[in-house]
């Protein structure tokens, strides 16, 4: 085990908990003339590149709003996200010279920003949850926050809530999911999802509903492993098993507090709580974090949000019990 991590990047070291942001800017002038600096944040692993704002935008039928249209970018027409139209914020003149591409979800979108600042390493336990003034002004989009030089706050933004509310979001198969073919069904199961997202935790829940299983849900590691402690007690007193109370977990990776591989790995080195398998389910599609969850002993990785394979994946790794 020390072999195969001497081989990592450190960023890339399972349960460091920590993760390497792109700290951008956003300027909105005030009604005295002055400018506010809104300074934000995303994840590196869900960037691709920071170019020049592209010259050619073509408007595009069947779009949001907020969208700018289409740029053609690395030969793939990629929809382009204006944020200070989404954030209903006023610009100054001239803004807006950046595009952030990001990749997640299995789509390619270029999000509009004044400035991109540079990269920070910070560790998920820093992250707060945001003051309710400034997470209802973002339209409850705000992931956390985190205190950076100067008493300044850093704000982590959920992207996959704002694709959401844009219509945006694929979600393969949903409708299908009673039809699914090609699935040996074992039962229904009672299913623990951890997820800092509530549009990502109410996609998964109807789901995994649809398919007639029993929801429970943690915003992050930490309340995670409270919900297993918990029941682990209770199984202990009652003389049954922690599987009786939970067959099969489902996580994120990226959660304020203690992020999914950190909770995988203590999961995984519990002798009672490793006999639950575990789903990495995330919007990193890339290799290294496919590598990192078999790292950390999850049992399996899913890109958000295929219905049919996290169907399969659930009958394929679920706990069956008598009953069940």
């Amino acid at each position: 085990m020390a072999r195969k991590k001497e081989l990592l990047p450190k960023i890339l070291e399972t349960g460091a908990n920590e993760l390497e942001i792109i700290d951008f800017r956003m300027f909105e002038v005030q009604d005295d003339g002055s400018l506010y600096e809104w300074i934000l944040g995303v994840n590196v692993a869900k960037v691709k590149e920071v170019i020049f704002r592209p010259k050619d935008i073509i408007k595009a039928p069947g779009l949001p709003p907020e969208a700018e249209g289409l740029a053609k970018i690395r030969g793939q027409m990629v929809p382009i996200i204006n944020l200070a139209r989404w954030m209903k914020i006023k610009e100054p003149p001239n803004a807006g010279k950046y595009v952030i591409v990001m990749e997640f979800l299995r789509e390619i979108v270029g999000v509009i920003v004044h400035e991109a600042k540079r990269i920070r390493r910070i560790r998920w336990a820093d992250i707060k949850r945001p003051p309710k003034s400034i997470d209802e002004k973002l339209g409850g989009k705000v992931i956390g926050v985190v205190e950076i030089e100067d008493n300044k706050l850093l704000l982590l933004l959920d992207f996959e809530g704002i694709l959401d509310e844009l219509g945006m979001i694929k979600i393969f198969g949903v409708e299908e999911v009673k039809k699914i073919e090609g699935i040996e069904k074992r039962g229904h199961f009672r299913i623990l999802i951890l997820d800092d997202s509530p549009v990502a935790r109410k996609i998964i829940r109807r789901i995994l509903e649809a398919d007639g299983h029993t929801v429970f849900e943690a915003q992050n590691g930490i309340e995670g492993l409270q919900m297993l402690h918990k029941w682990l007690e209770e199984a202990k007193a009652t003389g049954r098993d922690i599987t009786d109370y939970v067959q099969l977990i489902i996580s994120d990776i990226e959660m304020p507090g203690m992020d999914g591989l950190t909770f995988t790995r203590k999961v995984k080195e519990d002798p009672e709580l490793s006999k639950i398998p575990i789903i990495i389910n995330t919007s990193l599609s890339d290799r290294a974090n496919v590598d990192k969850s078999r790292f950390v002993g999850a049992d399996a990785h899913l890109v958000k949000f295929d219905a049919p394979d996290l169907i399969k994946l659930v009958h394929q790794y679920a706990v069956t019990k008598s009953g069940g």
